[in-house]
C-alpha cells in the first residue's frame, strides 16, 4: 500500500496497565486514564510537541460529559490547545480505525504526526434511566413545558412506580440483530463444530501466556504506572490473567449465554475492562530527518463488512486477507500474528476459517485457504482473554506488542487484527522497522 520512503513509521507506544471493570481503576474516568496514556508516550520519545498534527482517539461507551474525549485527554496531558482531537467509534476496533485515520492523515500531508490510540472504561459506565422517566424530564423542562401545576400533575399520572426506579442496563448487543456477542459466538461454535473443550483449552493457554509475559517483563516498556486519584500506590500490572488457571477449573463454569446448551463462558470470553493506550505516527520521511528510530512501519491496513448473522465474529478473516492483497504479500510471509481474543470460539473460527479451502473460494474469491495458522505465531504474549480488553484501545495494544515481537524475533511482518459490533473487521500489516 506504501511505497518505501512514504510508509507510516510506528515511532512508539504506551498504555496504562489492564483493569477488571470495578478494580484498580473504579474511581477514574475515561480521560484521566487516556491522559496517562498519552503523557506516558511523549515521557517517551524526544519528540517537539509543535511535529504534532493531530490527536485521534477511539472509544465506545462515551461519557455524554466527554463526548470528545480525544480532546480532553490531550489537553489534559498538556499538550498545545492549538492542536486539534477528534474521537471514533467502530466498536472493538476502534484503536485501530483511529491509527489507520492518523495514517492517512500523515499520507495526504495534512500533518507531520498524529496521536492515535483509544481509551475505555467501564467501572463507571452510563445506564440510562427508562425512557417514560425520560420523556417526563424532557416534556417538564424543554418540550412541554407545562406552567400550571394542573398540567404538571396531568404528566405524572402517565407515569408508573417502575418508571422511575427501573433504569435501562447497558446492553452489549448488535442493534440490527438483537443478539448480543456471547449469543453469537455460541451460534459460531455450534456451527463450526467447535467444542467446550477446545475453547476452554484456547484460554488456558491465553492465560498461561500472559502470566509469562508478565513474569518475563515482555509487557514492561509497554506500559506507563497510573496512580488513581486519591491513591498512593501504583497499578503498574494487569490484573485479567489467571496464573493459577486449570482446564479443570474452566470446565466448572456453565454456559454465559445460553445456560443449558451453551459453551461460552465468563473463562473463554473476555471480560469487561479500564485501560488505554496510544501510539505515535510520523511520516518516514520525518521520523528519518528528526534522527528518531521507529519500532516499525505500517505497511497497509483493511476494514471489511460481514454478515451480520454468520459472520459477525469473523472480521479477521476477512481483513487479514484484505491487508496482505494490499501490501503485495502472502499470508506465509507473516511471522508474527496479534488478533484480539473476544472469544476463545472467535479465535477458534478464525483460524478455521483462514485454513479453510472452502471459505477461501466462496467469501473470498481465493483458489484455496489464506494459508496454515502457526499457533506458536499467534498472540503469544497472551490476548484479550487474559490481558483483558478495554474496546476502544486494544487495537493499540495489539500495534505495540506486535512491533515489541517483530524487533525480538527478526521476523520481517506481522499482521495485527480484530471483529467488532456490526460485523466490521480491521487488519495491518506491520513492518520490522529493522528490514
Amino acid at each position: 500500500m506504501y511505497k518505501k520512503g512514504e510508509r507510516i513509521a510506528i515511532i512508539d507506544g504506551c498504555r496504562t496497565p489492564f483493569q477488571r471493570s470495578g478494580t484498580g481503576f473504579y474511581d477514574m474516568m475515561g480521560w484521566e486514564l487516556g491522559r496517562c496514556a498519552v503523557k506516558g508516550l511523549l515521557s517517551k520519545i524526544p519528540v517537539p510537541v509543535s511535529e504534532i498534527g493531530h490527536v485521534i482517539m477511539g472509544t465506545v461507551a462515551a461519557d455524554i460529559t466527554t463526548t470528545n474525549v480525544a480532546r480532553e485527554i490531550m489537553l489534559g496531558a498538556g499538550l498545545p490547545h492549538t492542536i486539534p482531537a477528534h474521537t471514533n467509534t467502530v466498536a472493538c476496533i476502534s484503536a485501530g480505525a483511529a491509527i489507520a485515520n492518523g495514517a492517512n492523515m500523515i499520507l495526504a500531508g495534512d500533518v507531520n504526526a498524529v496521536i492515535a490510540g483509544g481509551v475505555e472504561t467501564f467501572s463507571d459506565p452510563a445506564i440510562k434511566i427508562s425512557k417514560p422517566y425520560r420523556r417526563f424530564l424532557l416534556d417538564m423542562t424543554m418540550f412541554t413545558r407545562p406552567k400550571t401545576l394542573g398540567g404538571k400533575l396531568k404528566l405524572l399520572r402517565k407515569m408508573r412506580l417502575k418508571d422511575f426506579i427501573t433504569p435501562e442496563k447497558p446492553a452489549l448487543g448488535e442493534y440490527s440483530t438483537g443478539l448480543i456477542m456471547g449469543q453469537n459466538a455460541d451460534r459460531l461454535a455450534k456451527r463450526l463444530g467447535i467444542s467446550r473443550e477446545d475453547q476452554d483449552r484456547f484460554a488456558l493457554l491465553s492465560h498461561q501466556r500472559a502470566a509469562k509475559a508478565i513474569k518475563d517483563d515482555k509487557l514492561k516498556d509497554e506500559i506507563v504506572p497510573v496512580v488513581p486519584p486519591g491513591k498512593s500506590q501504583a497499578v503498574i500490572v494487569d490484573n485479567g490473567p489467571r496464573e493459577d488457571a486449570t482446564i479443570e477449573r474452566l470446565a466448572q463454569l456453565r454456559g454465559a449465554f445460553d445456560r443449558r446448551y451453551g459453551t461460552v463462558t465468563a473463562a473463554n470470553s473476555s471480560f469487561l475492562t479500564d485501560g488505554a493506550a496510544a501510539v505515535l505516527l510520523m511520516s518516514e520521511k520525518r521520523a528519518k530527518a528528526l534522527g528518531l528510530k521507529p519500532k516499525g512501519y505500517i505497511r497497509s491496513h483493511a476494514f471489511t463488512g460481514q454478515d451480520l448473522w454468520e459472520e459477525l465474529l469473523l472480521g479477521p478473516a476477512f481483513a487479514i486477507p484484505a491487508s496482505l492483497k494490499k501490501a503485495g504479500l502472502k499470508f506465509s510471509d507473516i511471522g508474527v500474528i496479534e488478533i484480539h481474543e473476544a472469544f476463545a470460539a472467535q479465535m477458534l473460527g478464525v483460524m478455521i476459517c483462514l485454513e479453510s479451502d472452502k471459505f477461501g473460494r466462496e467469501k473470498l474469491g481465493l483458489p484455496g485457504r489464506v494459508g496454515k495458522v502457526n499457533i506458536d505465531r499467534v498472540n503469544i504474549y497472551g490476548g484479550s482473554l487474559s490481558l483483558g480488553h478495554p474496546f476502544g484501545a486494544t487495537g493499540a495494544r495489539l500495534m505495540m506488542t506486535c512491533c515489541d515481537r517483530l524487533r525480538e524475533s527478526g521476523e520481517r511482518y506481522g499482521v495485527i487484527a480484530g471483529c467488532a459490533a456490526g460485523a466490521v473487521g480491521g487488519a495491518m500489516i506491520i513492518e520490522n522497522a529493522k528490514s
